[in-house]
């Protein structure tokens, strides 16, 4: 990783979801504007929707997001040989364990960050609503707990636990 008081590029961070049409995205952009440009944020999936979902469009558009950029992508293009290097890959899908194989270039730490699908909430199109927005404050309060760490003075084994106690952390997790 790099240091952040240094000129070096900034690190790389990869959030994976299944179509990489709301979870993922909603997370690459926290990340783009949390991470203050010391984090470059990128996001996709092994199967990848058309275009961003609705309701995490509408989130994210209420919260001051701008979307018109955020597309979905297959992770595909992660593991090509001219790819970005990654420093940590999150897994936002508990169907998908971030260290799948092949194992991503750069050798990121890796860590599941299980967030449960909001596409998956029954009831009313209100409830969908209220099922992403609440998607939408969990991926936040992980990112939040992740910027604070003071990664860069950890050893990679230290860093790896932190990394995997944010993914079960029960104020970024349990509906509050």
């Amino acid at each position: 990783m790099a240091d952040e008081t240094s000129e070096a590029a900034p690190i790389n961070v990869l959030f994976l979801s299944g179509g990489n049409d709301a979870r993922s995205l909603m997370a690459e952009a926290i990340m783009k504007r949390e991470g203050r440009g010391r984090f470059a944020s990128y996001s996709a999936g092994p199967d990848p929707a058309d275009e961003i979902n609705a309701h995490a469009a509408a989130v994210l558009t209420s919260m001051n997001y701008k979307v018109d950029l955020l597309k979905p992508k297959s992770w595909d293009l992660f593991r090509q040989p001219d790819a970005a290097r990654m420093d940590f890959v999150f897994s936002l899908d508990e169907t998908i364990p971030p260290e799948v194989e092949p194992r991503w270039p750069g050798d990121p730490l890796c860590a599941l960050w299980a967030i449960p699908d909001p596409a998956a909430a029954d009831g009313s199109p209100a409830n969908l609503g209220l099922a992403y927005a609440d998607a939408f404050r969990m991926i936040n309060n992980r990112i939040e707990l992740f910027l604070a760490l003071p990664y860069v003075s950890m050893d990679r084994q230290t860093l790896q636990e932190r990394l995997n106690v944010i993914g079960s952390h029960p104020l970024a997790a349990a509906h509050i």
